[in-house]
């Protein structure tokens, strides 16, 4: 179990406390501390029910904190705090965050560990990818000071219930993962699909129409074919659907940096035909992130054919280099690139 506190833990754990809201403005101060667990098996296996594995200090809000352990404060403190567990890129996984549930007073007279009481299961956590494949877990801990002002005993109240994160997401990914009462077929390729009408239809305006509108009658009870797009994107893109998060890719899918990039290409592709916006500017920003000369042109292709106004203008920008644009009208992607988007070259010229 993780913990964050400002004192060390007296003999009960009674009278948890939490601040009501309040007109007075304060300064707030912000840090955050990554614990990467090496070993997360061994680690399990050897730390008994009830102990912890502890962090280094940390500083936020000119105070010493730890994880599972004690800060240095010596006055009552006020603050509100976050655990996420990270993906392999570093962001917070969806679903996997557990929050202060707003402003918490931390006291040289109490301890804070109700936080994290409910933070994962241990069967959807070691059920899910980010157990990376050297057993490692990599958790962030956001913490918020509000600094200048000191509360009183009548300024605070006991937090008698505590509401779990939200786990819409996990629930949804479940209903992907098992598929009970899915209606709708599709075929990719070699490939059938099940899905959910209604899921789609929330998600999606263009499976709305196609599966609720004009386009329903044509498809009938028949699986509805989905041409000009790989098998395993378009269940990427059913996953992002149920979970608002694409899935974890095998390490051989992702063995170079190229090949990163041409699978987000694809991803973005699916996401603008079916008009998962979400998911689109996700990819646009990850292909924003990796610009290079082999690169660029299939980018600046793609942007001019899907709307991608911040990718051209990043491919733009890099292009701005007479040594970038020398290189990149060498590589492969450039021929493509003047045939099919041949305004966007005239537009590079003149910019």
């Amino acid at each position: 179990m993780l913990t964050t506190a400002s004192s060390p833990p007296p003999t009960s754990t009674t009278g948890r406390r939490s601040c009501v809201s309040s007109a007075i403005v304060a300064e707030t101060v912000r840090g955050s501390h990554t614990l990467k667990i090496d070993g997360y098996s061994r680690a399990k296996a050897t730390v008994r029910n009830g102990r912890f594995v502890q962090s280094v200090l940390f500083s936020a809000g000119g105070h010493d904190w730890v994880i599972s352990a004690a800060s240095t404060a010596k006055d009552d403190v006020l603050a509100e705090f976050s655990f996420s567990v990270l993906d392999k890129y570093g962001n917070p996984a969806p679903g996997y965050t557990c929050t202060s549930n707003g402003v918490r007073v931390f006291s040289t007279k109490g301890y804070i560990s109700w936080a994290t009481d409910k933070f994962i299961k241990i069967a959807d956590f070691e059920g899910s990818p980010l157990i990376t494949a050297d057993d490692r877990v990599t958790i962030r801990c956001d913490v918020t000071v509000i600094k200048g002002f000191c509360p009183q005993e009548s300024e605070v109240q006991r937090k008698f219930v505590v509401v779990p994160p939200g786990n819409l997401d996990r629930h949804l990914g479940d209903l992907f993962e098992n598929m009970d009462g899915a209606y709708v077929k599709f075929e990719v390729g070699e490939e059938r699909f099940s899905a959910h009408r209604c899921v789609l239809a929330a998600r999606s305006c263009v499976f709305k129409a196609e599966l609720f509108g004009a386009m329903k009658a044509r498809h009938g009870d028949k699986p509805i074919k989905v041409e000009d797009m790989e098998a395993s994107v378009f269940k990427s893109l059913l996953h992002f659907v149920y979970t608002d998060s694409l899935p974890e890719m095998e390490d051989d899918q992702l063995e170079e940096h190229a090949a990163d990039v041409v699978l987000v290409q694809h991803f973005l592709v699916a996401a603008d035909r079916y008009n998962v916006e979400r998911l689109k500017l996700m990819c646009e920003e990850r292909l924003c992130e990796h610009i290079d000369s082999d690169m660029v042109a299939s980018s600046l292709a793609l942007a001019e054919q899907h709307s991608c106004h911040g990718l051209k203008e990043a491919c733009f920008q890099f292009l701005v280099s007479p040594s970038n644009l020398e290189k990149m009208m060498a590589s492969d992607g450039f021929e493509h690139l003047k045939s099919s988007c041949p305004s966007v070259l005239k537009e590079l010229i003149t910019s």
